[in-house]
């Protein structure tokens, strides 16, 4: 399996994404706040093992279909887009929130546990801990 590309930005399309799954974690205004942060944030990199344990995901098959659509991009070696995540908050409690790009993570811990992915990252406002996270969003 090749080494996995990553396009420089997100995509348009993943924040409105992020806002479907925030939307169901919180308040209009704090996931407005949030997305603002996102799309401001500085493009860092994490390995694809410390996402999935900071989130406390399950790492989803190869055969599920959207993991096997990314696994197939990178195969094509076609670019895959940034990580949207949410900051977790290890003195409450709060997991490591995968806004958009899940199934992207999970696909790149099938070719590289090890695999450097960019994201981009912000920080809930102060006030009650997120849920627990979903094992189904992309």
């Amino acid at each position: 399996m090749p080494d996995v590309l990553w396009k420089s930005d997100p995509e348009d399309h993943d924040y409105p994404a992020a806002v479907a799954y925030l939307g169901l974690l919180s308040e209009p205004a704090e996931v407005d706040a949030l997305v603002g942060l996102l799309r401001a944030a500085e493009t860092r990199r994490w390995k694809a093992k410390d996402i999935l344990r900071a989130s406390a995901l399950p790492l989803l098959p190869v055969d599920n279909p959207h993991v096997a659509a990314d696994l197939h991009k990178i195969a094509h070696r076609r670019a895959l887009s940034p990580v949207l995540l949410i900051r977790g908050d290890l003195t409450s409690g709060r997991a490591l929130q995968v806004a958009d790009g899940y199934h992207r993570v999970c696909a790149s811990y099938h070719t590289d546990e090890n695999t450097d992915i960019p994201c981009r990252l912000a920080a809930p406002s102060a006030g009650p801990a997120l849920p627990a996270p979903a094992a189904e969003h992309q």
